[in-house]
């Protein structure tokens, strides 16, 4: 229903504005907290809530581009992009967009069809993304100088795409199907516009349920997942607090993660959301982030640069994999840090917590609004206050699943049996456990809870103490059989005797790795994170020189 809502800065647009959340659980006093929480004391029932409950509030847009929209009205003149030294206002963003809407509706494209965006970092790129999602579309990213052909051709099939959108240079390595359309997104905006372009409407009404991106996600049988996000989803997080990360008009915010993460996302629609500066990087990422208010990152990226060199930067919000306390510590005297917690199913992130420097442990933080996280055991059963456990998601940010998967979708999503209602909530294969004061902390994944001697050892554990050590600005660990573990430590100057002597004076002995290697920077993958794949290889290197 379209009624007038007011924005933060006080103007008056019209748009769908939502005031009411399937996810969002109602308020503590009026549920009944009975059979589900039966195993709990009374105090830890009353906690469960307190604690894994987040804020109910509104949203101030059902689609994440009508935000962007808004503001393509009320500061049509200012920067949306920037990309080296070319730029594009929100008003020209906005009628490249329609006047590509309108071509991807004119080919079939119809409001919950799927658009593939196989491109590089650039303006064209924002102009696609955007247009699908004013068609009513979801788009379908991948970083087209990252992946095989063998993987687009798969997201082509799965997604069911009848539209490619890419750029001139890779058009050619695109393994478009017979049938599809494939369009040139740099070449579209040479053309000249023919008359004054309309606003586009789609034929038939978007649904706050309506897909809003597809990413894929790497499977446990090697074939990637396709996550399906809602404008719900997106809309939850990237417009309510802390997850809009204080964006504003006038602020700057990077552009430096593969488009097919979902952070990526957080980068790109968070900036336009907002009114700010999307500013997409070149190949020096540090010369970016110098230049930028906000920057999203993994820890691994952000671990690369020097906090003293982005003198601009206000927000910091890091998610992906566990995050090191001195990398948490360093930054966050320099400006606000975000330290988060959610897997793609989630929709970015469904936990945040901001860190200082004093404080006693770094957490994940609590829920983001209209969300929740239960800490269970392995029959579903809440744990006690304080327990290790696996973290479920409730809420708003639980995606609509796998695409074309139904199997899977019913492996890892289940009806949430604390909101009720048919809700779902999503396993996230997240350790962790609430502190006395109501916060997570995360104790890494659970595929990295491995065997050891017979003893369970968690990976991430190990690497944690070899991150406390001097000097070492990254650290990880892998198990290379039943009785070894190896650990890597960046950079080269780190001592490996006093790392390896610092795991056994903390951990138990079958925790301490066999062997510390030193690295100038431990590899990434292209989203980001520790390649612990890559790790293996430079092992089996090592022995097969070893043994020459």
């Amino acid at each position: 229903m379209q009624r007038t809502s007011t924005t933060p800065t006080g103007k008056t647009t019209a748009s769908t504005r939502v005031t009411s959340h399937p996810n969002v659980p109602a308020p503590p006093r009026t549920r009944q907290l009975s059979e589900p929480l039966a195993t709990l004391s009374p105090r830890d029932r009353e906690l469960f809530v307190r604690f894994g409950y987040g804020s109910t509030e509104s949203v101030a847009y059902s689609h994440i581009h009508h935000a962007f929209e808004y503001w393509a009205t009320v500061t049509p003149d200012a920067v949306a992009v920037e990309h080296g030294a070319e730029t594009i206002t929100y008003r020209e963003l906005d009628r490249r967009a329609d006047q590509l809407a309108a071509r991807l509706a004119a080919a079939g494209v119809r409001p919950g069809d799927r658009v593939a965006l196989f491109v590089r970092r650039s303006i064209p790129m924002v102009v696609g993304l955007i247009a699908a999602l004013k068609s009513g579309a979801a788009y379908v990213p991948q970083h087209i100088d990252s992946v095989p052909a063998a993987q687009l051709q798969h997201v082509i099939q799965t997604a069911e795409t009848r539209v490619i959108l890419t750029l001139t240079a890779t058009a050619e390595r695109i393994p478009a199907p017979e049938g599809h359309v494939v369009i040139a997104l740099d070449s579209l905006a040479a053309e000249p516009a023919e008359g004054s372009v309309r606003p586009f409407t789609p034929t038939t009404s978007i649904q706050p349920d309506d897909p809003c991106y597809v990413l894929f996600t790497s499977g446990s049988t090697g074939r990637p997942n396709g996550v399906v996000v809602t404008h719900r989803n997106i809309c939850n997080v990237l417009l309510t607090s802390p997850g809009d990360l204080g964006i504003q008009p006038g602020w700057r915010v990077g552009q430096i993660l593969n488009i097919a993460f979902d952070m990526a996302a957080w980068e790109i629609l968070g900036a336009l959301s907002h009114g700010a500066t999307l500013v997409i990087r070149g190949a020096d990422i540090a010369e970016t982030m110098s230049r930028v208010d906000v920057i999203v990152a993994t820890p691994t990226v952000l671990s690369r640069i020097d906090p003293d060199q982005c003198h601009r930067v206000k927000v910091v919000a890091v998610a992906g994999e566990p995050c090191p306390r001195p990398l948490a510590d360093t930054w966050s005297t320099v400006c606000s840090f975000y330290n988060s917690c959610g897997p793609t199913e989630t929709t970015i992130v469904n936990t945040m917590s901001r860190h200082h420097p004093a404080a006693e442990r770094l957490t994940i933080g609590r829920p983001t609004p209209n969300n929740t996280v239960y800490v269970l055991d392995a029959n579903l059963r809440p744990c006690p206050i304080g327990t290790v456990g696996e973290m479920w998601a409730g809420g708003d940010c639980v995606s609509a699943g796998y695409l074309g998967n139904p199997q899977l979708t019913a492996e890892r999503y289940a009806l949430d049996p604390f909101l009720g209602g048919g809700r779902r909530m999503f396993r996230t294969r997240d350790l962790g456990r609430w502190t006395p004061d109501g916060q997570l902390e995360h104790f890494g994944r659970t595929d990295d809870q491995v065997k050891v001697r017979g003893f369970r050892v968690e990976l991430d554990s190990v690497s944690a103490i070899l991150e406390a050590v001097p000097g070492c600005i990254r650290a990880a660990t892998i198990k290379l059989d039943d009785r070894t573990l190896v650990s890597f430590v960046a950079p080269t100057q780190v001592d490996p005797g006093l790392a390896r002597m610092a795991v056994s004076e903390a951990l138990p002995y079958y925790c301490v790795p066999e062997t510390v290697h030193t690295l100038p920077e431990l590899p990434m993958t292209s989203r980001g994170k520790i390649d612990k794949t890559a790790l293996r290889r430079l092992v089996a290197d090592h022995e097969r020189e070893a043994t020459r």
